[in-house]
């Protein structure tokens, strides 16, 4: 049985030599750039931990006396695994946060870091009508950050990103032209809606309730019945 994109990305994650025997990247590019950054970033983890680190040594410590007794110095060792591997954690973890959390780029506007985020995760934008699970939805959209239901539309997407300092939804719908993207942003209170611009790309930052909601698509979608969908389709948790 083939794997869809869900399953063959969280197989990568969790074990970058995993092999599907070329089942699944024979007809989806966009898991095969996925795959060969997920081998990249394993590779520099690789090499922060198999640097070879020598034989940590203490200075000997002078003799003490105490009431008459000579205290002999003795040269203390610690083998280079035992203080290592704590350095070696602490590499992974800042590669991991990293990927998790991205560069520290400051931007104009809450448009412009929405605008900019569309190229952090171009395999998100492909074209297929295969839907993701209720169970990867309900993960990246649990239920104290929001309820959105399916009437959205086909919903092929859902990763949780990181847009001015909060963690979102970051959902993507098909179109009649493409791929939309939808991002949830229950921390983003506007007082009016905001447009989108970029090269090829159409869109909207929408107040709703106490948040905003982002769509943004190809130049010649329409987002009208879909920001209506989508709107209909949500409701903030508490």
């Amino acid at each position: 049985m083939t794997m869809n994109c869900e399953q063959y990305r969280q197989a990568i994650m969790e074990d970058p030599s995993f092999d599907d025997s070329g089942a699944h990247l024979s007809s989806c590019t966009s898991c095969e750039a996925f795959r060969v950054e997920i081998e990249s970033l394993d590779r520099k983890i690789g090499k922060a931990l198999a640097i070879e680190v020598p034989e940590l040594v203490m200075p000997e410590l002078p003799a003490v006396e105490s009431d008459n007794v000579v205290v002999l110095p003795v040269k203390r060792r610690v083998k280079a695994p035992a203080w290592f591997a704590i350095a070696a954690t602490v590499v992974l973890a800042a590669m991991i946060g990293v990927r998790m959390i991205g560069n520290d780029i400051e931007y104009a506007s809450l448009a412009d870091e929405i605008v900019a985020h569309l190229d952090h995760e171009p395999y998100a934008l492909r074209v297929t009508d295969d839907p993701i699970s209720d169970r990867r939805l309900r993960s990246v959209v649990p239920a104290d950050v929001a309820e959105f239901n399916r009437s959205a539309g086909l919903i092929t997407y859902a990763q949780s990103c990181w847009i001015n300092g909060h963690k979102v939804p970051h959902l993507v719908i098909q179109g009649a032209h493409g791929p939309v993207t939808v991002l949830l942003l229950p921390d983003e209170k506007l007082l009016e809606a905001v447009p989108l611009t970029g090269e090829n790309i159409n869109g909207v930052i929408l107040p709703v309730g106490d948040g905003s909601i982002a769509i943004i698509g190809v130049r010649e979608e329409r987002l009208d019945s879909i920001q209506k969908q989508v709107v209909s389709s949500l409701t903030w948790g508490v």
